[in-house]
């Protein structure tokens, strides 16, 4: 990725909104420039647009939606920002936190009336660190249904999306970013003009070099996101002289179902489920959040565990697209007693008897266990049993270039390059500067909030 000179550059083509990256990021800001007038071009370096908001499970939060209010749900920007900086120590931005926790709620009521897109607040498990329940998804689920929800609201509001287009190069004049280079499949190279431009290509985590750069612990894990994620976005910027914040900040994921590959959803752990290793032992905190709990499982023999749960939990993690998957793969080992789970599983069964049996003393007592983790409340698991092998992963990266309210990207040196803008996993979030900040839905919430602010900022730009 390079930064060249604009100057004595003839254009080949010129557009008043580029996009860089046709994730839930750059689609939702290529509409909300096209609504604030301008003519938009999303450019995707894949031959369709999916990005890492297809592997994700496609669940956006947000506070005081109409969703919540009928289902009778209060809720508001400052309970969810509230849930956030305590998730993430105090570490974010304050003011991103305000921005985006009051800009999420009317975004998603957008795309609903504005591009049909038919959201629904999830109400039968919460997710670690939200005090209510505030997981808007559409009706499968799914990252996948979300992305081409998208992209079939981009193509209908008449907005191109040039696939097959690596951009490599962008071209600076005094201040500002003057075009782009890119290059095709066939190794032809093409350059546009811009009057102003949204990275919305998402973090580092398919770069390696700057993984063990800036998050050493997961090195060597899975990457579950896109492999397009190469920090395109971070080295222009920094080319650019443009400020980074929470480097280090990333999501990881306790609960890939190993060796298939497929998400399992955290509500196996949060409605009463537990892990365990080789031994047939837990080994942590499951409840602290599934993004901390990768580097502890990572951590265990092999770099697995083992997820148990019921087939009550079971029911509720099927309405995700993604469990029921995992179950056609045959990843979901059912079992009517604990002698035959831990025969399936190649676990210890004395071991395994053990931990359930004090997990569930536990549950009955309302007490809480040596890792920290309290169980009061927590239904009790009752034959028959499921269970699914997992490892730990890498998602997405938390941290990225430094904005101000209209998604503009500032300078190290406290200016802002006024024609610049980043939204999604190319910005810095909310999530701190480790494993442990990550609140469920940070990614999607940066991606849709500030790639809305984004669009509308450099539609404006453009138009006026």
């Amino acid at each position: 990725m390079t930064v060249a000179c604009a100057e004595g550059i003839a254009f080949a083509a010129a557009v008043p909104v580029a996009v860089i990256g046709a994730g839930a990021a750059g689609l939702v800001a290529a509409l909300a420039a096209r609504e604030a007038g301008a003519e938009v071009l999303v450019l995707e370096r894949d031959p369709v647009p999916r990005g890492s908001t297809a592997l994700s499970a496609g669940l956006i939060p947000a506070p005081f939606t109409r969703w919540q209010r009928a289902a009778g749900i209060a809720d508001s920007p400052e309970d969810f920002a509230a849930d956030i900086m305590a998730k993430a120590g105090s570490e974010p931005d304050p003011g991103l936190v305000r921005l985006l926790t009051r800009t999420i709620g009317p975004a998603l009521e957008w795309l609903a009336d504005r591009h049909g897109l038919d959201l629904s607040v999830i109400t039968d498990f919460r997710y670690p660190g939200h005090r209510v329940h505030r997981m808007h998804g559409l009706p499968s689920r799914s990252g996948e249904e979300l992305v081409d929800r998208l992209r079939a609201a981009v193509e209908a509001a008449d907005i191109p999306i040039l696939c097959g287009a690596a951009v490599d190069t962008l071209f600076a004049g005094p201040g500002t970013i003057r075009g782009l280079g890119l290059v095709r499949p066939d190794g032809t190279r093409d350059t546009l003009a811009c009057a102003a431009l949204v990275l919305a290509c998402n973090g580092y985590g398919g770069n390696k070099a700057l993984v063990a750069r800036h998050v050493p612990e997961l090195a060597g894990a899975l990457y579950f996101g896109h492999e397009g994620n190469r920090g395109d976005a971070l080295l222009w910027g920094e080319a650019l002289g443009a400020a980074t914040r929470h480097l280090s900040g990333h999501q990881g994921h306790g609960s890939v179902a190993h060796p298939h590959g497929i998400l399992i959803t955290w509500a196996t752990v949060t409605e009463g489920g537990f892990q365990v290793n080789a031994e047939g032992r837990r080994f942590a905190d499951e409840s602290r959040g599934y993004s901390e709990q990768a580097a502890e499982v990572l951590r265990q023999p092999g770099g697995t565990a083992v997820t148990v749960f019921d087939a009550r939990i079971a029911g509720i993690a099927a309405q995700f697209e993604d469990f029921r998957r995992a179950q056609d793969a045959g990843a979901i080992v059912a079992a009517d007693t604990v002698a035959d789970l831990a025969a399936r599983l190649h676990l210890p069964e004395d071991a395994l008897a053990a931990t359930l049996a004090e997990v569930e003393a536990l549950k009955e007592a309302g007490g809480r266990d040596a890792f920290g983790r309290s169980f009061a409340g927590v239904p009790a698991l009752v034959a028959p049993y499921r269970a699914v092998r997992v490892t730990g992963a890498l998602f997405h990266t938390q941290g990225g270039l430094v904005v101000d309210d209209a998604a503009r990207v500032l300078t190290a040196a406290g200016g802002a390059i006024p024609n610049l803008f980043a939204a999604g996993g190319a910005a810095c979030g909310v999530s701190g500067t480790g494993p442990g900040g990550y609140l469920s839905g940070n990614g999607l919430l940066a991606a849709v909030a500030l790639g809305r602010v984004a669009g509308a900022s450099a539609g404006a730009l453009a138009a006026g």
